[in-house]
């Protein structure tokens, strides 16, 4: 039981049941999502017990590309340095249509898609949440819940019952919290299967990322890094076989033959997969004080390689506000903002995943036309760089009021404060306030720098998921200050 407090028992009206003791977030998944969310959660100063259904870390790995964006995000954590170790720089992507996207023009430093294991991912987030007193307790399967005004009662297969404040699924595509709080999960599957396996290579490719489209299908090999590439079809000719029906290598072989013209001397095949992939997204991230994250929240075509950047995206924007909310330093409307925020980033995501899918698996009359169409429009340089961002996640931004500066709800890009860099000064989890002069901010739990650049208004100030929540065009008083910062957090 270490890391989730002292147990005891209460007499129910089924006989004995465990009663863990009250904490203030229980995360339900330990994929990236959820361990991603508790370091967030435990960095704000919660308290988080992190459960887990699987008993034993998978050795498989689904997810492989992490966005430039993410890489940011990461890199606010002191997380990024690592993890480029651990994988591969793809610098550029070539979408249907033939116009190849240089991803090093992006305004980032990490102009890439860096192609990793989920499970380099997933061991990176176990050893920052071990750091920040986050353990995961595995065999911990939820089949009840209820709630009240004061909080969650997570109850588990083993009998075991678990008090919360807010509860998070982060449980998947088949998520049990999200069933349990009767959250429509809202879509359709494709027809079309694809098939997974990680294989060797006799005479790999000479692109990083290689993909070869066919009136029979889609056909791509990823590389892991480690002589193991993730070979993954869609093959017209085998869509109708049973999802039961083990992939074999020949299998495999044969899709990449007749689709890509050669098999690149495919063997040692140590697992593989056949499924089908499913366009849904939850009606609403939130319910009372329950929400969704992740897979939980949205599931995709595999194309673009969005899934896990997403549920990351999720992980950041909601553990600092719910940090503060178990703090009673949020205001009333703060947790509001999680859907209001990523409920469009999902479906945007859903829509360009979609066009992809349908571009590549249409008819080959409707195939040949939309690529056609799509190569034309990406010979404009606006529509590539806009294509770009979309997929880097470099893009995204939240809601603004008319009233507010331009720069509210974008991304900051990172700045060079006084020999400090601003993505370092995030790794805090708190608020960074960037003035073009000093300023008094006595009184102001907030990181402090000084950055004049012309482009930028005379203060900005950024939340710690890396997103500017206020702005202005001239250098602030510390009233000012004082009363930005108290619209985000409260004083308790």
């Amino acid at each position: 039981m270490s890391g989730f407090g002292l147990s005891a028992f209460y007499v129910g009206r089924c006989g004995y049941h465990q009663l863990m003791a009250t904490g203030d977030v229980v995360v339900v998944g330990a994929g990236p999502t959820g361990l991603m969310l508790a370091c967030e959660l435990a960095l704000g100063g919660a308290t988080v017990r992190l459960l887990e259904e699987r008993t034993t870390v998978p050795n498989i790995t689904r997810a492989f590309a992490v966005h430039a964006r993410t890489l940011e995000l990461l890199d606010g954590r002191g997380l990024a340095d690592e993890l480029l170790t651990r994988g591969v720089p793809v610098y550029e992507v070539a979408p249907p249509g033939g116009a190849t996207l240089d991803l090093r023009t992006l305004p980032t430093q990490f102009g890439m898609v860096l192609i990793v294991p989920q499970s380099g991912t997933e061991h990176l987030l176990e050893a920052r949440a071990a750091e920040l007193g986050v353990e995961v307790r595995r065999g911990a399967k939820v089949v009840g819940l209820t709630r009240d005004d004061d909080g969650v009662t997570v109850e588990l297969a083993d009998g075991a019952s678990l008090r919360a404040d807010y509860v998070v699924g982060c449980d998947g595509a088949h998520s049990a919290v999200r069933e349990l709080v009767g959250i429509d999960f809202v879509g359709k599957q494709y027809e079309t299967h694809i098939l997974l396996a990680d294989v060797r290579l006799a005479a790999p490719p000479a692109e990083t990322l290689f993909a070869r489209t066919s009136p029979e299908g889609v056909v791509l090999f990823v590389p892991f890094g480690d002589g193991w590439f993730r070979a993954i079809a869609w093959d017209r000719l085998r869509e109708q076989a049973p999802l039961d029906e083990p992939v074999t290598l020949d299998e495999m072989r044969d899709a990449f033959r007749r689709i890509a013209g050669g098999d690149y001397g495919m063997t040692d095949m140590r697992w593989s997969s056949r499924f089908l992939s499913e366009r849904r997204q939850a009606r609403h991230y939130r319910s009372g004080r329950v929400f969704l994250a992740g897979d939980a929240a949205h599931v995709h075509s595999p194309l673009g390689g969005q899934g896990m950047n997403t549920g990351l995206g999720d992980a950041f924007n909601l553990g600092w506000k719910l940090a503060e909310a178990v703090r009673g330093q949020a205001p009333p409307w703060l947790l509001d903002t999680y859907e209001r925020e990523r409920h469009p980033v999902g479906a945007a995501v859903l829509r360009l995943t979609d066009a992809f899918n349908q571009v590549v698996l249409s008819s080959a009359a409707t195939r040949r036309l939309r690529v056609f169409v799509l190569g034309i429009v990406l010979r404009i340089p606006r529509t590539r760089r806009f294509l770009a961002e979309r997929l880097s996640g470099i893009g995204i931004a939240y809601p603004r009021s008319r009233e507010e500066d331009w720069l509210v709800g974008r991304r900051i890009a990172d700045l060079d404060c006084g020999g400090v860099r601003l993505y370092e000064l995030l790794r805090a989890g708190k608020f960074v306030l960037v003035t073009a002069a000093p300023v008094d901010v006595a009184g102001c739990d907030v990181v402090h720098a000084i950055d004049h650049r012309p482009e930028l208004p005379d203060a900005v100030l950024v939340r710690p998921d890396g997103y500017v929540a206020w702005a202005s065009e001239r250098l602030p008083r510390s009233a000012d200050v004082r009363a930005a910062i108290g619209h985000w957090v409260e004083r308790g």
